[in-house]
């Protein structure tokens, strides 16, 4: 008797709590979702998403979270293996080959630590899914959302002899990529818009940075050449019609995770599930007259994220610094009572969600971003890397090329980021606080794109045409 309830409490501070008393995990994803994309954040004018309201009810609200590279696979990547993508290498939407033993995938844990697994919808994923998520599927490049929706509510229905983690990766509002070249739109139409009167207005931040590095100014143009990106000469009556359909998109995709939440009350799991909702990247939707993502600007780079556990987590809000890619994986584990991997550099965010005080966390976040997508410009076309450095009161960017390469702002006095500073003596010493702490995170976390920012910030990198990966 002795002897087992010795080898109970070992078990117990390992970690390895018992099937019945572990938690359930849903895990729901949307894509190019800006943080504030909700009508509990932004209000009901224009937005309603009574599903993801719901679960900030109930859960905490993380109002500083930011993807770790603002493009799909590049954050996905990140995300599921809960490293950095300097250390995947995934910093582009093209495929890499992972080191499987070195990148164990969110599955792979889960599924060893006695969860069953399964994943449904988008990947864009450079590991084999299979490998980590027991039950799976391959949804249809049209009709995305209803089919991913419909095997999720599915796996819920059935009868769980063990805890299990789902993942619910949905595509839209990520049909405003279709939306704003005028295309077809893969999950199903939203209607014509409305006169522009009765949208939503266009963006305050509408007009380039005042004094913007000049490798955001080529790039701008790169991407307004590319067919990808035809928005060089909307309007902004155009942009307050886009703002309005993407709008709708989220409310498309808020009526699956409705869907899904429900399936989830009526299989009676309500209580023992911890769900986690965030998105892969933001989407700019005319700020600085860019749409979709890639920059380093917030609407692209800052994402939701909730943390719902009905009775467990704390409702409310939350502004420490939260790096998505880093700390999803982590956070689920520690619900779920898996023992964190000391090789993963995130943070769990379980007791923040909580509500307890945490002695210390993180002052700063750093997120890499790798523009590639631009057209042909000038007989060549532009790309350019770069690096972020977020503080509490004032962003700072970094690129690989250009004459003028940083850019600085203020984010307390000027939210919409419409002034570099850089190049303001008054602000020197925040200039050069912020590139010490990237050269503390490029020593820490070994990134050398990093210190080859800063080893050649006083010195101008042309742009040159790119040599092919």
């Amino acid at each position: 008797m002795k002897i087992n309830f010795l080898l109970a409490l070992f078990a117990l501070l390992c970690g390895q709590v018992r099937a019945a008393d572990r938690p359930n995990v849903v895990f729901i994803m949307t894509d190019q979702q800006c943080a504030d994309a909700m009508s509990c954040r932004m209000g009901p004018q224009y937005l309603k998403t009574p599903a993801m309201d719901s679960l900030a009810r109930r859960g905490m609200v993380f109002t500083r979270a930011y993807s770790p590279n603002p493009l799909c696979m590049p954050a996905r990547n990140s995300i599921f293996t809960g490293r950095y993508p300097h250390e995947t290498g995934v910093t582009r939407n093209e495929p890499v080959k992972l080191d499987a033993a070195e990148f164990v995938d969110m599955g792979t844990y889960f599924r060893q630590a006695g969860y069953h697994t399964a994943y449904f919808g988008k990947r864009h994923v450079c590991f084999k899914v299979e490998t980590g998520f027991q039950t799976t599927d391959k949804p249809p490049k049209k009709k995305h959302d209803v089919a991913t929706t419909a095997a999720a509510v599915e796996f819920l229905s059935r009868k769980h002899d063990q805890p299990f983690l789902l993942v619910v990766s949905l595509m839209n509002p990520h049909n405003v990529c279709e939306l704003a070249r005028g295309q077809e739109l893969p999950d199903g139409p939203i209607g014509n818009a409305p006169p522009p009167d009765k949208c939503p207005p266009a963006p305050a931040n509408l007009a380039p940075q005042q004094n913007e590095p000049d490798t955001m100014t080529i790039m701008r143009r790169g991407y307004h050449a590319s067919p990808s990106f035809p928005v060089g000469n909307f309007t902004p009556d155009q942009w307050r019609q886009l703002r309005w359909g993407y709008y709708r998109l989220i409310e498309k995709v808020d009526a699956q995770i409705g869907a899904v939440l429900a399936a989830l009350r009526k299989a009676g799991l309500e209580e023992n599930t911890l769900i986690v909702l965030t998105s892969d990247h933001g989407e700019c939707a005319g700020a600085h007259r860019f749409n979709q993502k890639t920059v380093l600007y917030e609407e692209s780079v800052r994402v939701p994220f909730i943390v719902s556990f009905k009775g467990r987590t704390k409702p409310g809000t939350c502004d420490k610094f939260v790096n998505t890619g880093l700390d999803i994986l982590p956070t689920l584990l520690d619900f779920a009572g898996v023992p964190v991997p000391k090789k993963l550099p995130g943070h769990s965010l379980r007791p923040l969600s909580q509500g307890e005080t945490v002695a210390a966390w993180r002052d700063h976040i750093v997120v890499e971003d790798d523009m590639y997508q631009a057209g042909t410009i000038d007989g060549f076309r532009p790309t350019t890397e770069g690096r972020m450095v977020r503080t509490e009161r004032y962003k700072y960017c970094v690129y690989s090329r250009g004459e003028r390469r940083e850019s600085l702002v203020d984010l307390e006095t000027d939210p919409g980021e419409t002034k570099n500073l850089a190049g303001n003596p008054n602000y020197c010493s925040v200039l050069l606080d912020h590139r010490a702490s990237l050269a503390r995170f490029a020593k820490d976390h070994n990134d050398p794109l990093a210190a080859a920012l800063l080893a050649d910030n006083v010195k101008p990198i042309p742009f040159t045409p790119e040599i092919k990966r």
